[in-house]
């Protein structure tokens, strides 16, 4: 009898401890997401400010920003010349832009702890010239590197959870 209760006693210390150990895998380092929440937030301010420049400036040299209707963007200058020309040339304004990391973002890529891979959502409210403003969500993935305090995007993409609605606006 001492010995079933034992084993159970000792199945049940294991199944909390392996509970316990992939939580702790999954919760992010609380400095990287904090990272990672104003790094978004800098890049919602940067969309609704139409700065091209400044959206620009948060990837890395050599980064590729993956679109969903034109092949890849390589590198920082033809990434912010992209941005200049979906708010100049297509006259594309965000009147809203949150975006938010998921909750288990970001994630340290392997061992040496220098990239990080992070996923988000996002929900725009966007128009273009003579037209009315439509709404759309979706989600975001990057891969990140740190530079300094701050973090940079080394390769971006993102889809749309649905066709854009119709926006109100106030």
């Amino acid at each position: 009898m001492k010995i079933r209760f034992l084993i159970a006693l000792i199945g049940l210390a294991i199944s909390f401890a392996v509970a316990t150990l992939a939580q702790q895998t999954n919760t992010p380092d609380p400095r990287l997401r904090e990272g990672f929440a104003t790094l978004l937030k800098k890049m919602d301010d940067g969309f609704v400010n139409s700065d091209a420049a400044a959206l620009a400036a948060f990837y890395t040299d050599d980064a590729v920003h993956v679109t969903f209707n034109r092949p890849p963007i390589y590198d920082r200058e033809a990434i912010q010349k992209h941005f200049e020309n979906d708010f100049k040339n297509l006259k594309l304004h965000f009147i809203q832009f949150i975006s938010k990391p998921e909750e288990y973002s970001p994630h340290v890529i392997g061992t040496a702890g220098d990239e990080l891979w992070g996923t988000g959502e996002f929900e725009q409210i966007f128009q273009f010239e003579n037209t009315k403003p439509m709404r759309i969500k979706g989600h975001l993935l990057f891969i990140l590197v740190p530079d300094g305090d701050a973090l940079k995007i080394k390769v971006d993409t993102f889809n749309f959870s649905g066709p854009a609605v119709p926006a109100e606006t106030k």
